[in-house]
């Protein structure tokens, strides 16, 4: 839950937000579970947020909030709400390893402090021996010691081998639950939490290398929607996500962006090479006639439409964005099906006579 939502629920205006998130739930028809009420309180809370913004869509769309797409929008956009259990879970384990290889490390430890003093009587007493049986006691107390130190050390090393594997599966489940963090679970596609990221960082100031931003919207998905149902929207959102991913391959970053809408990073690609892949993923996307899964009925052609915008030198993530979207929305007054790229540059300002 951010700090926002928790100082809201911790002040003198706590008890009148729960009644205006009730009061928005029972609106929606949404039941008051737990997960349900922590979403609709960032809702209410912030409203200019992603997470709103992907609510008030599906509500737009008349897309039933059930349990199913409540995870979903958990997971994209409450990570950390989400998660704890799991990072908790992980935390235990490494915690009761590190105090088992503590524990060897100082049994270790007094073993090796306990063979120097044993060394050093034993220094001791050959200095002061007079006679050939205290040697031989000598040595065989030596030999004792040693076999002793030797065995400990046989130990701690097995328990720093066994901690060491422990430790690289912890490392790689910790790994697996920051890409479940970062992933849309319907499409496989990046989320939108790792787009914002993933885009701020290639976006630095101090970055010029090239850049472009395509955003994508599946055409009239509403429509299609209101016909055959959210389930088979869903394929349809998978399908298109399918189609993306082929085209996109490692080098392009490709994420859900929300609801039907899709982006894709191209780094170090001109306006040229970015247009010719769009225009694969509209064709390829246009070129197959669907079927329903559940009766096989035909589904007809889908389309997409897309705008992309190239960086300008110095630009921010949120204005390269801005423009993207505005060339997409090009894109559809133009009919659909096509794509739109931004103006290079800013236009020249008119001259005044």
């Amino acid at each position: 839950m951010s700090k926002q939502v928790e100082t809201a629920l911790r002040g003198p205006q706590a008890y009148a937000l729960a009644r205006n998130v009730i009061a928005e739930m029972e609106k929606a028809g949404v039941w008051p579970t737990p997960l349900n009420f922590e979403l609709w309180l960032h809702y209410v809370s912030d409203p200019d947020g992603a997470l709103a913004r992907e609510i008030r869509l599906l509500l737009e769309q008349s897309v039933a909030i059930s349990d199913k797409t409540a995870e979903m929008l958990a997971a994209e956009f409450l990570p950390r709400g989400r998660l704890p259990d799991q990072i908790r879970d992980v935390g235990a384990v490494l915690d009761r390893e590190l105090a088992s290889v503590a524990n060897a490390i100082a049994m270790a430890h007094k073993t090796q402090a306990d063979y120097g003093e044993t060394l050093a009587d034993a220094s001791h007493t050959m200095e002061n021996a007079e006679d050939a049986s205290a040697l031989k006691s000598l040595v065989g107390g030596l030999s004792t010691a040693t076999k002793r130190v030797r065995r400990e050390t046989a130990i701690l090393e097995k328990r720093l081998e066994k901690s060491n594997k422990e430790v690289i599966r912890l490392r790689e489940n910790l790994e697996q639950v920051r890409r479940d963090a970062m992933t849309d679970a319907l499409t496989n596609l990046a989320n939108r939490k790792a787009f914002d990221e993933r885009l701020e960082a290639a976006c630095a100031p101090d970055d010029a290398s090239p850049l472009a931003l395509a955003i994508l919207d599946i055409d009239h998905f509403k429509r299609f929607n209101d016909t055959w149902g959210h389930q088979t929207g869903d394929q349809v959102l998978r399908y298109v996500s399918t189609v993306l991913s082929n085209i996109c391959g490692k080098h392009r970053f490709a994420a859900r962006f929300g609801g039907e809408e899709f982006a894709i990073i191209f780094p170090g690609e001109s306006a040229g090479v970015v247009m010719a892949a769009l225009e694969s993923i509209r064709s390829d996307v246009a070129s197959r006639a669907l079927r329903r899964r559940s009766t096989n009925d035909d589904l007809g052609s889908v389309t997409v439409s897309a705008g992309f915008a190239q960086r300008r030198k110095g630009e921010t993530a949120a204005s390269l964005l801005e423009r993207a979207d505005a060339a997409l929305y090009d894109s559809k007054r133009k009919g659909r099906n096509c794509i739109t790229a931004a103006p290079a540059a800013d236009p020249a300002p008119r001259q005044v006579a």
